[in-house]
């Protein structure tokens, strides 16, 4: 399968979705997760038509752990909305493409 959306790692999520004046949308997922697998084409959809504005990406919680634990994901699917590092908006479960598009939104939205 090809992905479009971002990896994220351990490594690299401070430096690259906790970054100040950026919205990431962050889904944490597992390959063994069918729900996961449910909402996997539409993070792909979201990273493709939010190309330049928002940083759409995914983390496997079995390969990182550290960034999993920190942001206490207990359940997943889970998509954290995070807007200058800090989460604005949460959806734990399978969801529909509308509820997340909502989501980002509000977050790309002037205060």
């Amino acid at each position: 399968m090809f992905n479009m959306a971002f990896e994220f790692t351990d490594d690299n999520f401070t430096e690259k979705a906790a970054e100040e004046g950026v919205v990431a949308v962050v889904d944490f997922w597992a390959e063994w997760c069918g729900p996961c697998r449910m909402i996997s084409p539409i993070i792909e959809q979201l990273s493709e038509e939010y190309q330049g504005k928002v940083l759409v990406g995914k983390v496997d919680v079995d390969a990182n752990p550290k960034i999993s634990m920190e942001y206490g994901i207990r359940s997943i699917p889970t998509v954290l909305i995070l807007k200058d590092g800090q989460i604005f908006d949460k959806q734990v479960g399978a969801t529909s493409k509308k509820v997340l598009t909502d989501k980002i939104e509000r977050a790309l939205a002037p205060v």
